[in-house]
C-alpha cells in the first residue's frame, strides 16, 4: 500500500488535470471522498474535472456537501484523460456510462474500500481495512503532505460518518475517530452535518415509507427481514429513487433478522438489491455471485428481474438460523 501511496501522490503532484469519478448513484462517502479530493488538488492549483454518470443528481441528503456546483456534467467528461481517479467502486462497471473514460486513461488511480474491488486501476489504494473511501483519500494526503481547507475537511467527514452509521457500525475503530478528530479541528458544524444527513426527510417520503413498511415481510426461519420499493410507490408520493438511500437502515432495525434486504423496482422493470448482515451472514458473497460486491456486513447487486423475484433469489442463499 505505501508503494501505492507513493505512486499516486507522484501522479497527482505532477498532474495538470485530473479527471475524478465516483460511482453511480453516488451515497455520501462516494461524494465526500471525490469531492474532498478535488478541493485538495484545486487548493494546489490542479485542474480538476469531477463527476459522475447518469442519472446525474444529487440525493436531498447530501446537497449540504461543499463544492457541489463544481460538478461537471457527465456529457462534458473527458474520454481520454491523462489521469482519472475512481472514487468507492468495486469494480469499472459501478462507473456507469463513465466507464469508457476509465478505460481510456493513461492513468487511472482507484481509490476504494471494497474487499470485493477488482483491483483495475493501474494504481489500486484499496484498502479493505478501511471505514470508507474517505479514510483512503485521507491517508493519501497524509502521506504526500497536502494540507486539508475546510471545505475538503467537511467533504471527508461527511464521507466518513456515512459509512460508519455516524460512527456506530463495527468498522468505527480507533483510527476512525482519530481521523474524524482531526477533521473536526477544521471548525465542522457537525450537528448540521448529522442532522440534514440522518435526521432529515421529505414528509412525502415518510408516507411512502409507511407503504413500504406495511409490505415489509419477516421469514423467521431465516431471521430475514425483506422490503420492495415499486415505481409505483415513487410516483404516488412524488419521490425521486434517489431519496430512498436510507430505507436500508430503517428495515434493517428489526431486532429479529440477522440479515435485512431492500428490492428496488428500477425504471426499466430490474432491480437494485441492498443487503445487510448482523454477521451470521456474509451478505458480500451472495451479492458477488450475483455481479455485485460489497462487504461481509454491507454489500448490494443489480438483478435482471422484478423486486419480488430478487427477494426470493436471496432466500434461496440464506440458510436457516
Amino acid at each position: 500500500m505505501s508503494d501505492d501511496l507513493e505512486r499516486a501522490a507522484e501522479v497527482l503532484d505532477d498532474a495538470k488535470e485530473v479527471a475524478l469519478a465516483c460511482h453511480i448513484n453516488p451515497d455520501g462517502d462516494a461524494l465526500g471522498s471525490m469531492l474532498g479530493l478535488h478541493l485538495i488538488l484545486r487548493e494546489r492549483g490542479v485542474k480538476t474535472v469531477p463527476s459522475y454518470s447518469d442519472p446525474f443528481v444529487v440525493p436531498r441528503r447530501y446537497r449540504i456537501l461543499p463544492a457541489l456546483d463544481t460538478l461537471v456534467a457527465p456529457a462534458e467528461f473527458p474520454l481520454r484523460p491523462e489521469v482519472m481517479v475512481t472514487f468507492d467502486c468495486g469494480s469499472a462497471d459501478r462507473l456507469g456510462t463513465l466507464q469508457p473514460a476509465a478505460g481510456g486513461a493513461t492513468v487511472l488511480i482507484n481509490i476504494d474500500h471494497h474487499v470485493s474491488n477488482t483491483n483495475f486501476g493501474t494504481v489500486n489504494l484499496v484498502r479493505p481495512d478501511a471505514a470508507a473511501s474517505a479514510q483512503v483519500v485521507h491517508e493519501l494526503a497524509r502521506h504526500a503532505g497536502w494540507k486539508l481547507t475546510r471545505d475538503a475537511a467537511f467533504c471527508l467527514y461527511l464521507g466518513l460518518a456515512t459509512d460508519t452509521g455516524r460512527f456506530q457500525y463495527r468498522n468505527t475503530t480507533s483510527a476512525v475517530f482519530e481521523m474524524a478528530a482531526e477533521l473536526t479541528r477544521h471548525d465542522l458544524p457537525v450537528d448540521e452535518i448529522n442532522r440534514v444527513m440522518f435526521e432529515e426527510d421529505s414528509f412525502s417520503y415518510l408516507r411512502l415509507l409507511a407503504d413500504v413498511l406495511a409490505r415489509t415481510e419477516l421469514d423467521e426461519e431465516r431471521a430475514l427481514v425483506s422490503a420492495v420499493l415499486l415505481q409505483a410507490d415513487l410516483v404516488a408520493h412524488g419521490v425521486g429513487i434517489e431519496e430512498t438511500d436510507g430505507l436500508i437502515d430503517v428495515v434493517r432495525r428489526a431486532e429479529e433478522a440477522d440479515v435485512a434486504c431492500v428490492a428496488k423496482e428500477q425504471p426499466d422493470g430490474s432491480t437494485k438489491v441492498s443487503l445487510r448482515s448482523t454477521g451470521r451472514i456474509d451478505v458480500c458473497a451472495i451479492a458477488t455471485e450475483a455481479g455485485g460486491g460489497g462487504h461481509r456486513l454491507a454489500s448490494g447487486f443489480p438483478f435482471a428481474g422484478p423486486p419480488e423475484a430478487a427477494v426470493t433469489w436471496v432466500k434461496e442463499r440464506v440458510p436457516a438460523r
